[in-house]
């Protein structure tokens, strides 16, 4: 039987090819990064624990909150460290240290991590030292 970590994993590369479309979330279809992270948890658990409200590109700039930190502590296990990370993790990301957290991701191993690039599609991308230095938190699906 495979592990939550390995489920989540394998359902994020089932998005890969997915074309990037704001605030969706269909497989195929169209989903943003908050689209991926949706779409795996109710592949996992069957419903998502709350429905985001609307959301415009520069929502985290705008709203002066860090609405996706905050959901990610409200539901999944404690953060970790990048170095304490393990494929099927979820990343978020920062631009700035200042700003609110705005991109999340799967990692998928030590050197890749899978997301919804803007203007794109699901992909997985080389966490180079670039994105590596912009990863605010870690944190683990929580199994059930």
């Amino acid at each position: 039987m495979m592990t939550t970590a390995e489920r989540v994993l394998a359902f994020a590369e089932g998005w890969i090819g997915t074309p990037y479309r704001h605030q969706a979330s269909l497989k195929g279809v169209g989903c943003d990064c908050l689209g991926l992270i949706r779409g795996i948890w109710r592949e996992l658990y069957g419903e998502e624990p709350e429905v985001p409200r609307p959301y415009a590109p520069d929502w985290a700039e705008r709203s002066g909150e860090d609405r996706l930190m905050n959901a990610a502590y409200r539901h999944f296990d404690a953060p970790l460290s990048l170095a304490e990370a393990l494929p099927g993790d979820l990343l978020l990301f920062r631009w700035r240290p200042d700003v609110a957290a705005k991109h999340a991701g799967i990692l998928a191993d030590d050197r890749h991590f899978i997301h919804a690039y803007e203007q794109a599609a699901v992909i997985s991308s080389p966490l180079v030292p670039s994105w590596r230095r912009r990863v605010a938190a870690v944190f683990r699906f929580p199994e059930k």
